[in-house]
């Protein structure tokens, strides 16, 4: 049995919101690695999405599709943490809906 520990918590972000989350999510307990602290990647990418009548998008119109620039943030976070950095992160995005992506990490020692 494989026994999580820690996952990878990955979102795309506005490029000019990038520090504000980093700092949210780092301050909620993510982006720890051994005697690290804030670590985390960020690349640069594009997203599209296309908001429905009902959205209140930050960015772009209503039933159009859109093309964005965006980063993607990635930063690992202790299980016991996930749902704190979570709720910090949604806070301070400002997208009505961000997408999360929480991977589990499987710990070197599992291999032989």
């Amino acid at each position: 049995m494989i026994d999580i520990k820690r996952v990878k918590i990955i979102v795309t972000i506005p490029p000019e919101n990038v520090s504000e989350v980093r700092n949210a999510i780092c301050d909620a307990g993510a982006g720890i690695i051994g005697n690290y602290t804030q670590c985390s990647m960020a690349t640069k990418c594009t997203g599209t999405f296309k908001p429905t009548n009902e959205a209140n998008p930050y960015i772009g119109e209503k039933n159009k599709l859109e093309f964005v620039e965006e980063e993607k943030l990635e930063v690992v976070c202790d299980v016991d943490n996930v749902k704190k950095v979570i709720k910090k992160l949604k806070e301070v995005h400002p997208y009505e809906e961000p997408a999360i992506d929480i991977i589990p990490l499987i710990e070197l020692d599992y291999f032989k």
